[in-house]
């Protein structure tokens, strides 16, 4: 019976303990929680950073800084390097405020967190068209927008990366022997990537995969 009192006691001080912590978080004001997140961002500390400005849009969702905060966990998941959090942040931050003036920030951020993790050319190649699909969809939706201009610098290591990945794939498929698989890799870098060096290469291959595709 002592045992079961006590085990009571303990857990009644541990609660006890918990509610006057959660207390003491929640006395923060939205603008000790925004200081506190700018302060920690800035220092780099974004993994503190994240925490302030979730508690900032949890506790404080009407807040004149909520925006803020939302835009700024995304950034500091991004220098985290933890971009499929960062881009599940700027893909919401869109959703939610899609006439911000921050969302052609939003959208070359999401695409930079694909840009990021482009691979060698033998690797999965989603990243490379993700990121042009939100590279194009900036550049077609804000043109006069600064970000689009970056955008454009980086679309073309995307197109070496894509038309690379291609012709890796269609190369294989000649050294095993699947011809017919090789040629259809070969016409669609062609038709696709018309002005990429792979694709001049693809070109001189083309007639003898044709003609070992036709003997099959």
């Amino acid at each position: 019976m002592k045992k079961l009192f006590l085990f009571f006691a303990i857990v009644l001080l541990l609660c006890g303990c918990s509610l006057f912590e959660t207390s003491h978080e929640m006395g923060k004001s939205a603008d000790e929680l925004v200081s506190e997140g700018s302060s920690a961002f800035v220092s780099g500390d974004y993994k503190t950073a994240v925490k302030s400005y979730s508690d900032l849009k949890d506790w404080y969702p009407f807040s004149k800084y909520a925006i803020l905060a939302e835009l700024k966990i995304a950034d500091a998941h991004y220098h985290l390097e933890e971009y499929d959090e960062a881009i599940l942040a700027y893909e919401e931050f869109e959703k939610m405020h899609p006439k911000n003036e921050a969302v052609p920030y939003v959208i070359y951020q999401t695409g930079l967190c694909w840009f990021n993790q482009l691979g060698t050319i033998d690797r999965d190649h989603t990243p490379a068209k993700n990121t042009l699909i939100q590279f194009n969809r900036l550049i077609d939706q804000y043109p006069e927008s600064e970000y689009a201009k970056k955008a454009e610098k980086n679309i073309k290591k995307c197109m070496d990366n894509l038309s690379g990945h291609e012709l890796y794939v269609a190369n294989f498929y000649y050294k095993t022997k699947k011809y017919k698989a090789a040629l259809k890799r070969y016409e669609y870098l062609i038709e696709n990537y018309p002005d990429s060096k792979e694709s001049k290469e693809a070109l001189n291959k083309l007639p003898e995969c044709r003609a070992r595709a036709n003997k099959k």
